[in-house]
């Protein structure tokens, strides 16, 4: 791909075959894919070799590049963008020259999706080879490595769904890390207004789609969108943040295990939320907890 398909990009030979709009755009279509090469390549590959008499050490090299397999998530947050300009050019005639000279049977999209591919399978390399090494030397750096890996899976699905945010005024890189994100259905009680949460517990709930960052938690409405692949990824209109600075957590509302508040300002807002399940409200309630102290 980086042969055929980048290289191809800046061959004067070619250049009659790119449409203008297209010229420039490399980055955009291919991402750091050339880095995550050069990783596997020149790194990650060479490291693998070493293990190859003893594969039950092989969580330790997983743990030694950890933070090279953040490349993947750059390459994720990418992935629409580059998506949405394939979409326009896929059938432009230097596609298929290239798709033609290289004898491929797939187009260069299912070539693109491989990172996103790869970094999933990852983890199930891992559970599967510590199904076999549970009582070996090793068994622990596997599955620190499998944990390493898991939050890495978790932090590129959650700024899939970060950068889809639309409305948010400031910068969201200032609200801190991204912890954790999910859809709940939510009741707001204004302490200023007339309603008290007794007659709002008749009242049809919000879905929101909430963003806990660690200075902030973000409320948004999730819009889904027709398309295909990334384009029928959802977006979320941003509504409204609270300061974690001036927020309380109540565990327990009464009537629903499933229930925990957020109030602010000293009860003077209090948002009820309730979570699909006890598990994710249990996760959601000790991220807080810890933002909080």
């Amino acid at each position: 791909v980086l042969q055929g398909y980048a290289a191809e990009m800046d061959n004067p030979l070619m250049a009659h075959l790119i449409s203008p709009e297209l010229q420039n755009k490399k980055d955009i279509l291919f991402g750091n894919m050339e880095e995550i090469y050069h990783f596997h390549n020149r790194i990650f590959l060479r490291e693998l070799e070493n293990y190859v008499e003893y594969p039950e050490l092989v969580g330790r090299c997983f743990l030694d590049q950890m933070e090279d397999f953040q490349i993947y998530e750059k390459y994720c947050q990418n992935k629409p963008r580059s998506e949405s300009l394939w979409r326009q050019f896929s059938d432009s005639v230097f596609f298929q020259e290239c798709q033609r000279k290289l004898d491929h049977k797939l187009s260069l999209d299912s070539y693109l999706l491989k990172p996103v591919q790869r970094i999933t399978k990852y983890q199930l390399l891992l559970k599967e080879m510590l199904k076999y090494s549970k009582n070996c030397e090793g068994a622990e750096d596997l599955q620190e490595a499998l944990t390493s890996i898991l939050g890495i899976l978790k932090a590129v699905n959650d700024s899939m769904h970060q950068i889809a945010i639309t409305g948010y005024d400031g910068n969201l890189n200032e609200l801190g890390k991204l912890l954790m994100q999910g859809s709940f259905n939510v009741w707001i009680d204004h302490k200023k207004g007339h309603s008290k949460v007794k007659d709002l517990a008749r009242f049809k709930p919000m879905q929101r789609h909430l963003f806990l960052h660690e200075k902030a938690v973000l409320f948004c409405k999730k819009r889904e969108e027709n398309g295909e692949g990334y384009e029928k990824a959802p977006s979320y209109s941003y509504k409204h943040s609270l300061n974690m600075a001036a927020v309380g957590i109540t565990e327990n509302v009464k009537g629903d295990a499933k229930k925990f508040e957020i109030w602010y300002n000293a009860r003077e807002e209090v948002y009820i939320i309730q979570a699909p399940t006890l598990e994710v409200k249990a996760t959601w309630v000790n991220e807080i907890r810890k933002v909080l102290t």
